[in-house]
């Protein structure tokens, strides 16, 4: 694949974690305006040289950064704009609630052992006491005084540990118009409970909502799985696909008069994906209920499976330790045989892959992929048509100061697995950490911006930077 080498614009700073990067056009406006949504709770947006608030929900999200030394998955996880959002002014919001922390549902840190059968087949039990928090999801209406309020809630999710939410993790679907939502397993490592293999979980799903369709709900119960939502709440969801680990949205490319839908899976120890799918059936959620009751196959012909926790993108998904003999070198031993056989036919092969370790001149070890856009622009020709996506941190640079990855690959002809080539960028950010923490584009996707955090640490404030990336 070509080399490309592009240039990072700044465009504005000192900024909280930046996690979403959206744009769009306010009521009256005639400029596509570019939105930023921080991890605490803030959207902003740039408009007539400067930098403006739109919305500021920082007393809606519980305390962060107060465990695991400042570093944390939950906040602010998602911002969409409706489709017709010019005239309308809805958008949806999607965090984490203040006042809702648990004590999560594990007492320790989980780790599969092959060896005994017991850790592999745990169960998420005393689901109301044993959580670790409760993420929302709202809609909310641009008042005509200019005044952003909340209409209505569309869930409330009760979630086992504080990781693996989703992230940018509400956009809407071009081609059916409806919400998708991206939820990760659960958290903690290697799907404890292997919700992201359960029909009835909402953990490791990707869902579409349809906001059409009002409940006459106000105020929906906090649930873990779907068959626990009122009636008129399971008729608005659809079920995409499952076997989610954790992702950071999913993203469309118009190509003829269809879509390709672009997922990125973020890995355990070994690898992190790309998927990538044209055609897919959604399942209703009252069908997967019934189905389930009966313990009767749904029908998953067209149903996207992205084969966690039994797969690992393109894996087996590995359990690994060192080597006693050997520190330089690790075992890797199979996790969950017997997932992975089950998976096997009916999980989707990834479109492209890159390791924690890769020993290839031209390639690096990344460590968490946290963005995946498609670039349909001009500006940067060699990228025209690609999909662009970045890694938080490059693995051989994970002390200070660390540099985050921009890299690009395409879809196949044949629809095989395909390489893909880092791109170079010349902007100095001098001793200062720079972690890739979230990638957007306009609504065209002519444009590519990337959200940069100085720390891993969401308490450490005001270390943000938006970029343009620029030919």
């Amino acid at each position: 694949m070509k080399k490309v080498k592009v240039h990072l614009r700044p465009l504005v700073s000192k900024l909280n974690l930046p996690t979403v990067l959206k744009t769009t056009l306010l009521p009256g406006d005639t400029i596509e305006r570019l939105f930023i949504a921080t991890q605490v709770g803030e959207i902003f947006y740039i408009g007539n040289g400067g930098i403006k608030t739109f919305l500021d929900i920082r007393p809606r999200i519980l305390k962060l950064g107060g465990s695991a030394g400042g570093y944390d998955e939950r906040g602010l996880l998602g911002l969409a704009f409706h489709p017709d959002f010019y005239h309308n002014g809805l958008f949806y919001l999607h965090y984490s609630v203040a006042g809702t922390q648990g004590p999560g549902a594990l007492p320790q840190p989980f780790k599969p052992n092959p060896c005994d059968p017991g850790t592999l087949n745990l169960k998420w039990i005393n689901r109301e006491t044993q959580y670790d928090h409760i993420d929302t999801v709202e809609e909310w209406s641009l008042q005509s005084n200019g005044e952003p309020q909340k209409r209505r809630t569309l869930l409330n999710l009760r979630r086992p540990f504080l990781n693996h939410n989703g992230v940018n993790s509400l956009n809407f679907s071009p081609e059916t118009g409806k919400l998708v939502l991206t939820t990760g397993d659960g958290g903690s490592a290697y799907d404890p409970f292997n919700l992201s293999q359960d029909d009835m979980e909402i953990a490791g799903k990707i869902m579409e909502v349809d906001v059409s369709n009002n409940t006459g709900i106000p105020t929906p119960p906090v649930v873990t799985r779907l068959h626990e939502l009122p009636v008129p709440i399971q008729e608005t969801l659809t079920v995409i696909a499952k076997g989610v680990r954790n992702m950071s949205g999913l993203s469309f490319q118009r190509f003829h008069n269809q879509y390709i839908k672009y997922a990125g899976n973020v890995g355990q120890d070994l690898v992190e994906s790309i998927f990538s799918f044209v055609h897919y059936r959604p399942i209703p959620v009252p069908q997967l209920i019934q189905a389930s009751q009966m313990n009767a196959d749904p029908g998953h012909e067209g149903f996207i499976n992205f084969g966690w926790r039994g797969w690992e993108g393109a894996f087996p998904t590995p359990f690994m330790r060192d080597c006693p003999s050997n520190p330089a070198l690790d075992e890797k031993t199979l996790a969950y045989y017997n997932e992975t056989v089950t998976t096997s036919v009916r999980r989707l092969p990834p479109l492209t892959s890159y390791f924690h370790k890769d020993p290839r001149p031209d390639k690096f070890g990344g460590t968490a992929l946290t963005g995946v856009q498609p670039y349909m622009g001009n500006a940067i020709p060699d990228l025209t048509g690609s999909v662009v996506f970045i890694d938080i941190a490059r693995q051989e640079e994970s002390r200070p100061p660390v540099r985050g990855v921009l890299a690009y690959t395409r879809v196949r002809p044949d629809c095989k697995l395909n390489d893909f080539s880092v791109i170079e960028t010349d902007y100095n950010f001098g001793s200062q950490s720079a972690y890739y923490v979230s990638l957007g584009t306009n609504l065209d996707q002519s444009r590519l911006y990337l959200g940069v955090f100085g720390s891993m640490k969401v308490a450490d404030y005001n270390q943000g930077t938006v970029f343009e990336i620029i030919p």
